[in-house]
C-alpha cells in the first residue's frame, strides 16, 4: 500500500480522497434521513428503506453531476480545450468522475430524479424522503467540499490572510501562476453548508409542527443557492455560458423560485363574501 496526493493505492486499486470523502458525507447524510424518517412518521415507516433508497440517490445523484460538468465547463477547461463536445468524443474523459468535476446542482438534480423512482416502486411519499434527507445532503455538501481541498479544484482570488491556502503550480488557474496563496472558497462553502445543515435541523425540531411535508425541502432549496450565489462572486473558476456566470444566475433563479413556492404554500388564504 502506498499513497499519493490524490488517494491510496492498494495493489491494482485506486482508492481516491475525493470519492472516500463523498462516500463518508453521503453515509452521515442517510444516518441522519434515517433518523429523521422515523422522528416525522413516528415509527410509522420503515426508516431502513434510507438505505435502498441511498443507493438511487447516489447512482442518479452521481450520473447527475457528472453530467451537469460535462455540459458546464468551467472557465479553465475552456481555455485548455475541453468544452462539451470535448467530452463527448473522449468517452473516457467523460466517465473520469473519481479526478474531480462533479456538478453539485446536477447532483442534487439526478438525486431527487433517483428518489421519485424510489418513491414510486416503495409507494412512498417523495416529499417525505426530500423533507428527510435535506438536512444530510447540507452535511454531505460541507464534507464533500474537502474533496474540492484534496484536488484543489476550488478557491478564490489571491490572499495575504493567514488562512489562505497554498494551490500547487500546477493547479493554478492561468493567469494567477505567480500567487502562491489563494482563499480557501471550499471551506467557505463547507461552513455555510455545515450551518444550512444545523438551521434545517433547528428549523424542523423548532417549528416542524407547523411545517407542510415538503417544506424542509424548499427551505434547503432557498438556503443553499443562496450561499451558492453568493460565494460565486470569489470563484475565479466560473461557469461562463451566454456571457455570465451561468451557476450563479442559476442559483439566484432556484433560490428565488423556492421562496416563491413556499409563500405560495403558506400564504393566508383570502375569502371574500357577498351581501
Amino acid at each position: 500500500m502506498r499513497t499519493t496526493p490524490y488517494g491510496i493505492l492498494i495493489g491494482p486499486l485506486t482508492f481516491s480522497y475525493y470519492g472516500l470523502i463523498i462516500m463518508t458525507g453521503a453515509v452521515l447524510a442517510a444516518f441522519i434521513a434515517r433518523w429523521l424518517i422515523e422522528q416525522m412518521t413516528d415509527g410509522k415507516e420503515d426508516p431502513d428503506m434510507v438505505w435502498d433508497a441511498l443507493i438511487w440517490a447516489l447512482v442518479f445523484g452521481v450520473i447527475g453531476a457528472r453530467l451537469y460538468h460535462v455540459f458546464t465547463p468551467s472557465k479553465s477547461l475552456l481555455e485548455a480545450g475541453i468544452d462539451t463536445k470535448y467530452y463527448l468524443t473522449h468517452p473516457i474523459a467523460m466517465l473520469s468522475s473519481w479526478k474531480g468535476g462533479l456538478g453539485i446542482p446536477g447532483a442534487i438534480i439526478g438525486g431527487i430524479l433517483g428518489l421519485y423512482i424510489f418513491s414510486r416502486r416503495r409507494k412512498v411519499s417523495l416529499s417525505l424522503l426530500l423533507d428527510a434527507c435535506s438536512p444530510g445532503v447540507a452535511l454531505a455538501q460541507a464534507i464533500g467540499r474537502w474533496g474540492n481541498y484534496v484536488n484543489q479544484e476550488l478557491y478564490g482570488p489571491p490572499t495575504d490572510l493567514p488562512w489562505g491556502i497554498k494551490i500547487r503550480p500546477e493547479n493554478r488557474i492561468h493567469g494567477y501562476e505567480q500567487f502562491e496563496r489563494f482563499h480557501p472558497l471550499f471551506l467557505y462553502e463547507s461552513i455555510w453548508n455545515l450551518a444550512n445543515s444545523l438551521f434545517l435541523l433547528w428549523l424542523w425540531r423548532r417549528h416542524g409542527d407547523k411545517m407542510k411535508q415538503g417544506d424542509l425541502f424548499i427551505v434547503y432549496i432557498i438556503t443553499y443557492p443562496i450561499g451558492r450565489f453568493l460565494l460565486e462572486f470569489l470563484r475565479l473558476d466560473y461557469v461562463p455560458l451566454w456571457g455570465i456566470n451561468f451557476n450563479q444566475f442559476f442559483m439566484l433563479a432556484i433560490a428565488i423560485g423556492g421562496a416563491i413556492a413556499l409563500y405560495l404554500r403558506h400564504r393566508p388564504s383570502v375569502r371574500s363574501s357577498v351581501d
